[in-house]
């Protein structure tokens, strides 16, 4: 069933970005976009990124999973093969796809953006009239796409860790598959350690085989848990986000940290209205 939150974990970052963009346009209208030198050519970057990295993301679970190796876990120190689909698994075709992914996103953003052109003289000072920094040429342009390609694949490795770190995956024993709810909610599993985690479906079982009768089945049962279900383990992870929650941690990051590497590599300073806030 498809819901709002993974519309929002993917793009309120950027949705916001793009608001205080258009506010700055508004208040001061420019030409063209240039390289460096206001606020409001950094938040262009952090929407780019934000995209390029939920793309990557994206490529690299659907097609990783089209990779014929067994995945390895991210957040293990021995790296250690875990089942396909596992929170935290990688592989290098899933990397490669993420690669992918995000170099279609930028591409396409760095295609639509209106540079300003590239003008003879020294470091390619624009003449009057042209304000936002700097103007573009190609090795600007090229060094720009580089970056944010790779940087929106990092932001695929980041979702693997997150994801191997805070949300838990939970394996079927019978069939050695990864099990989850929908829209990537947490599987419930009964209390115990990892090694004898049971279904809800198991502890159903338990009451049954003990006689206390079909009225002490606790009224919460998952639809798809039958009477003699299988066990289930976790297989890693802790059950504190869900599939959502990591994506918008993700995305948070990989947005605010592309702008504040921009803002430090442009040395962009903050306007005068916002510099008392800044200590």
């Amino acid at each position: 069933m498809l819901t709002y939150r993974p519309v929002l974990a993917n793009s309120l970052v950027a949705s916001i970005l793009s608001l205080l963009h258009a506010y700055t346009l508004y208040k001061d209208p420019e030409v063209c976009y240039g390289w460096g030198g206001t606020l409001r050519d950094v938040l262009p970057i952090g929407i780019i990124a934000n995209y390029a990295a939920v793309a990557a993301d994206t490529f690299s679970s659907e097609l990783g999973i089209l990779s014929t190796h067994e995945p390895r876990l991210i957040t293990s120190p021995t790296l250690r093969r875990v089942p396909r689909g596992t929170n935290g698994g990688v592989t290098i075709w899933g990397l490669v796809a993420g690669f992918l992914g995000s170099l279609i996103v930028v591409t396409t953003a760095l295609f639509f953006t209106p540079f300003c052109p590239a003008y003879h003289g020294p470091d390619h000072v624009a003449p009057s009239g042209l304000e936002g920094g700097t103007t573009w040429g190609a090795n600007e342009k090229l060094f720009l796409a580089i970056g944010l390609t790779i940087w929106g694949t990092l932001g695929s490795v980041l979702d693997s860790i997150l994801g191997g770190l805070f949300q838990q995956s939970v394996k079927d024993t019978r069939t050695g598959r990864i099990v989850e709810g929908d829209g990537g909610k947490s599987v419930l599993v009964s209390k115990g350690g990892s090694k004898s985690i049971r279904t809800k479906s198991a502890d159903v079982q338990s009451i049954l085989l003990s006689g206390e009768g079909k009225e002490a089945i606790p009224k919460q049962v998952d639809e798809d848990d039958a009477l003699l279900g299988p066990t289930r383990v976790a297989e890693a992870g802790w059950a504190i986000l869900d599939n959502n929650e990591v994506n918008f941690l993700m995305a948070v990051n990989m947005s605010l940290g592309a702008m504040l590497i921009t803002a430090r590599y442009w040395n962009v300073q903050l306007p005068a209205e916002y510099a008392q806030y800044a200590l």
